[in-house]
Order: structure tokens, then sequence, then C-alpha cells
């Protein structure tokens, strides 16, 4: 009897010591594994960041063509790049997109990333170089010409850097475009028949809401423009399609300016533009379609400090400002030059379709353009021009110290 007891204990002893190893082992197995399959440190909270990729209208060019690598956040704006603390999305392999089809409410999905929970500040985004293995990894082609290599500046390797606000919410998914304008971000070199890219990007919650309509056949052209602004400031633009259709997505619910232009036709503007939320709202039908009048044009020109936006506006007698154009300079003269409509722009309060726009030709603003000049780490500058007549050339330069 004594032996067997003495058996029991020893038995129990081994068992107790057999729990707490295996014990210890699972523990150190689930904290390996993120505790719980999140992706993170145990006592760590995480939601998910999923990005897309749009574009604006093209200026002049039938292809605008990026490679993109992957995409870098980090909570501190001021992060340097090898700086610890960023999360990365690696897009394997890199995907190349013509931004030019990501028109008309259209998105280039880049993927998803797990994220702890915070508020991220910075956004970089990585496109490849272009080298002997892929030369055209990045590239333009100027509407009617041939394909050249779109360069990419030695300090943009790190990234384009772009300002954010997104807060990442604890099991939650946290959803943004990432705008491109294409028509900004591509700059030509003087005579050389190269191009620099010069990226304007902004980064948007991925709304539901916007507005569509329609534009008169004629105005069916890669440079015909449809924008919505605020305070002259275009927050969506886009081309109309081969029916005439554009659509504005995603954009913020709010109150908004609608313009339109094209070459060789007086600017369309409709003013109060509502957008509600989760709403796509519809402007026109095919049967009431913007059709600007044609208007006779002058030329506005100069020169800038390299590196500097250039844009032209003009003020409806509703107070209303809107951009006509803008871009930046050429980076390697300075130089700049829009042809613009001088004929009066066609203004229309705006009214619940299918009810009809209505458009008065505002004469106090034939020909009356300022010029608006950004350059980075400056305050802008303006300039209010002359009156600008059919045929007639206004020239005004921009310095900054």
């Amino acid at each position: 009897m004594f032996l067997v007891v003495l058996f029991l204990g020893y038995a129990m002893k081994l068992f107790q010591t057999i729990k707490l190893v295996l014990g210890s082992l699972l523990m150190a197995t689930l904290g390996a594994c993120g505790g719980g399959g999140d992706g993170g440190d145990v006592g760590v909270s995480t939601g998910t960041l999923r990005l897309a990729l749009t574009d604006a209208p093209s200026c002049g060019y039938d292809a605008v063509n990026i490679t993109v690598q992957k995409v870098r956040v980090h909570q501190s704006a001021t992060a340097g790049d090898t700086d610890s603390g960023w999360s990365e999305m690696v897009l394997a392999p890199a995907k190349r997109v013509n931004l030019l089809t990501l028109s008309n409410g259209v998105l280039e999905e880049l993927g998803q990333i797990p994220l702890p929970t915070g508020k991220y500040t910075q956004l970089r985004l990585v496109l490849a170089s272009n080298d002997s293995a892929q030369p055209l990894a990045n590239s333009v082609r100027p509407t009617g010409g041939a394909e050249v290599a779109l360069k990419t500046p030695s300090g943009q390797q790190s990234g384009v850097k772009t300002n954010i606000s997104i807060d990442i919410a604890a099991n939650q998914m946290a959803d943004f475009v990432l705008d491109f304008d294409a028509c900004k971000s591509v700059v030509s070199a003087g005579n050389s028949g190269q191009y620099l890219l010069k990226p304007v990007l902004t980064v948007v919650p991925r709304h539901i809401s916007g507005v569509m309509g329609y534009v008169d056949a004629s105005l069916i052209m890669a440079n015909t423009g449809v924008s919505v602004q605020q305070a002259g400031v275009v927050i969506k633009a886009t081309t109309p399609d081969s029916t005439g259709k554009f659509v504005l997505q995603p954009v913020a619910p709010g109150s908004y300016t609608l313009v339109l232009t094209g070459a060789g036709r007086a600017t369309m503007v409709v003013t109060n533009v509502p957008v509600a939320a989760d709403t796509v709202m519809a402007l026109n039908t095919t049967n009431t379609r913007l059709t600007p009048a044609v208007s006779a044009s002058g030329t506005v020109n100069g020169s800038a400090t390299l590196d500097t936006l250039v844009r032209a506006t003009q003020t409806v007698a509703t107070g209303t400002t809107v951009e006509v154009v803008g871009r930046f300079v050429d980076s390697v003269t300075g130089n700049y030059g829009y042809v613009l409509p001088v004929d009066a722009p066609l203004v229309a309060p705006y009214v619940v379709a299918p009810g009809v726009l209505v458009f008065v030709a505002d004469s106090a603003a034939v020909g009356k353009y300022t010029l608006y000049a950004s350059l980075s780490g400056f305050t802008e500058k303006s300039k209010v021009l002359g009156t600008l007549g059919a045929g007639a050339t206004l020239t005004s330069n921009f310095t900054f110290p």
C-alpha cells in the first residue's frame, strides 16, 4: 500500500510539471502568432486601411502611366524615409496603371493593410524607377505622339509624399482613395521632348456621393474638363466619356460649384450644387445636355520661378470664383501659356433635375481673369489682369525669392 501511494504522488507531480510546460509553450505560440491572429503584438488593437487610385483630366495626353511598387504610411507627418514606425503595403508584382483610364468614378484597387490603431498623418506613394529592364515603367503618350519616359526626380525615390489625416479604429476599415491629378502632375521640359513627374496627389475618403451629368456631343474631347470646386479650388475633376456622360466621384457631401471648360467654348458655371451623403446626384439628363456657346479666345502667358503652379480664375456676378485652368510652369524654361475664352461665362443656379438649368451670360466677367501663382514654402501670389480680348495676349510674370 505504501508503494502505491508513493507511486501516485510521483505521478501527480509529473502530471503537474507536464501541464506547466505545455501551458508555457502554448502561451509562447500565441504570442508569436499575434495574440489571436490580428497581425500585431498581444494587447495591440488593429484596424485596416484600404486604398484605391483615381485620376483627373489628361490635358493633352493619350496615356499617363505610372508603376506603383508600394504605399507607406506613418503616424508622424515629419518622419524621414529611414525612421522607424513605417507600415507598408507592398504590391507584388508592382502595378502599372494608365491614370487616364481612371476617370468618371473608375477606381484601381491597390489593396489593404492591417495597422495599429491611431491617427496617420503621412503617406508616401512609391513608384518604380525607369531602368533598362523596364524603361517605360512611368511614361506619357502626348496626343498624337509616341510614348516617352516620364522622369521622376531623384528626390522622389523614397516616395511621393502627401499629408493625410486617417484614423484607424479597432476592428474597422478606413476606406480611402488616392486622387492623382495627371493634368497638373505632368510637366514638359522645354523643347527636349521630355516630361517630368511632379505629382499632385490628394487622399480622400471613398465617398459614394458625387455628381453626374451629360455634355453635348461636340464637347466629347480630351481637353474638355468638368469639375466641382469650392472657393476657386478644384475638389474633383474629370472628362466626359464617349457618350458625353461625366461622373464626379468620390465627393464629400456639401455645396459645390460645377465648372465646364472646353477649347473654344465659353465657360459654364452652375452654382450651389448640393451633394448628399451616399447619393450620386444627377445634374441633368441626356435631353438637357450642357452645351456652351462657341467663344473667341485670347492668350495669357509669362514666366515664373521653376516648380510654380499658375492658375487662371474668373469671378462671376454671384461672387463665385472658379478655376478655368491651372498647371505647373515648364520645368526648364519656367514659361507658361494658356488659351482662354474671352466671351462671357454662362452662369446658372442649380435646379433639381429634370428641371432645366437656365444659363445667363455674365457680361461683367467678359475677358476678366486673375492669376494665382503658388510655390511650396511661399505665400501664394495673385495678379488681376486687364481685359483679355479676342486674339490678344496678356503677359504676367511671377518671381519668388
